[in-house]
């Protein structure tokens, strides 16, 4: 089932999309009937506490960087204001000479999640969706440690939608830039499973409804430029799709 974030007047909700109408996933919540998609705002999938990322988990992505896969899982966090929604547009800083995309699947926390093994994640997530965990490669590469590289404002497009019943296991995931397929993986070449990497980070921080969890990028990361328009395209869930455009080019837009 593929669910949606909106906004209907004053009420913001998840619903199911049915050909040009929404449903609400709350009988009553909006009333009866369906919704009209022309009178939705769809809004980003989530609010997360937090974003988790996971570096190096795809192992010909370690193998293109000639790097070894550690044996515990490296993470790291993105803040919740660098989270937009599909068709949103990515601001890169004029400050970064080099900003990556790096497209993945993302899990999405349905319950709280705290010391829990892998054999009990998957009633606790409510979903996956696809993600950008978007990159000024050049700070990565300065300040060794990930904040300033991974945290800007619009860094963490995830969407466009949560998908609630995928098996994982053998996702073909393809990133694609002005329609040029530049990455092309699938999730069988992860190291660890999302169930895994859930497990894992809650033996270190409880997970909480909403959070996010990046589960790392395949092979063939790369640059983008102004006005490129980017997709991150998952089998079972869709394709998230967003334009990067310089700090410049938006001012352009807004006067």
């Amino acid at each position: 089932m593929k669910v949606f974030r909106i906004k209907h007047g004053e009420n913001v909700f998840y619903a199911t999309l049915e050909g040009d109408h929404f449903k609400s996933l709350i009988a009553g919540q909006t009333g009866e009937g369906p919704i009209p998609l022309n009178e939705c705002l769809i809004l980003p999938i989530v609010v997360p506490s937090k974003i988790v990322c996971v570096g190096l988990n795809y192992k010909e992505h370690a193998r293109e960087l000639n790097m070894d896969m550690e044996e515990d899982p490296m993470i790291f966090l993105k803040p919740s204001s660098a989270v937009i929604g599909n068709n949103d547009a990515i601001i890169m800083p004029s400050i970064s000479q080099q900003v990556d995309y790096e497209g993945e699947l993302a899990v999405i926390v349905g319950q709280p999640i705290k010391n829990v093994p892998p054999e009990m994640v998957a009633p606790l997530i409510f979903g996956y969706t696809c993600a950008n965990d978007v990159t000024a490669r050049d700070f990565q590469r300065k300040d060794k440690l990930f904040t300033r590289a991974k945290g800007f404002d619009t860094f963490a497009p995830i969407g466009p939608c949560i998908e609630t019943e995928l098996d994982t296991s053998a996702l073909g995931l393809r990133t694609m830039v002005n329609g040029v397929v530049r990455q092309e993986g699938n999730t069988s070449d992860m190291m660890r499973t999302p169930h895994e990497l859930v497990s894992y980070i809650s033996t270190i921080m409880t997970l909480n409804p909403g959070d996010v969890i990046m589960t790392g990028t395949p092979k063939g990361i790369g640059t983008l430029k102004d006005g490129d328009t980017v997709e991150v395209e998952i089998e079972g869930i869709g394709t998230l799709s967003n334009k990067a455009l310089s700090e410049e080019s938006l001012k352009t837009i807004v006067q």
